[in-house]
């Protein structure tokens, strides 16, 4: 059943992963048309630079999952270094528990200002003027996925086989589990 999770949740990450891409690479694409109607058609733009705003930001939000997932995100891990396995084991649990809470409380703010922006159809200050809930829908998306993926990891981290063996992100120490090096995550793959 866990694996079956994992998978899913795994899946979905890769899947917003793909729509992160694809935002980028509209957004680029956006730029490039942005600057030959100004500057060589000299045309005023309207609504190119809210669109390239509004979509690199959905793409951070919407590709931080997957980020999570491949264990990819920024950290210290001097920490790390210099404790036991035990220690280490713990304090990933820990870490794990409050990017959750973190996540879970994200959720909930941006669900609301998504909803009222929904229901007051709130409208950008621009020319363009889009309906804010478009771009602000990327938010508890987002963020609702990041909970699901956190507790894949933290579930991962509890049922691993052997704690200390499924929690190393170095090299394997001499004696442990095969795999004792990778991501917990990447062990339910």
């Amino acid at each position: 059943m866990l694996k079956a999770y994992s998978r899913a949740v795994g899946n979905a990450s890769r899947g917003l992963a793909a729509v992160a891409t694809a935002l980028l690479i509209a957004a680029m694409l956006v730029v490039c048309q942005m600057i030959m109607q100004r500057y060589v058609f000299r045309q005023a733009t309207i609504w190119q630079t809210d669109f390239v705003v509004f979509s690199a930001t959905a793409a951070m939000f919407l590709g931080a999952p997957y980020v999570l997932l491949k264990g990819g995100h920024v950290g210290i891990d001097v920490v790390e270094m210099v404790v036991g396995e035990r220690t280490r084991y713990v304090l990933r649990i820990i870490a794990g528990l409050l990017g959750l809470l973190f996540c879970a409380v994200m959720l909930i703010a941006t669900w609301i200002q998504f909803h009222d922006a929904w229901a007051g159809n709130w409208k950008h200050s621009s020319v363009w003027a889009p309906p804010l809930w478009v771009p602000l829908a990327a938010l508890p998306v987002s963020f609702a996925m990041l909970c699901l993926q956190y507790v894949a990891q933290i579930l991962t981290l509890l049922t691993a086989p052997a704690v200390p063996a499924a929690m190393g992100h170095g090299a394997a120490e001499p004696g442990s589990a095969p795999g004792a090096d990778r991501h917990p995550q990447e062990i339910i793959q």
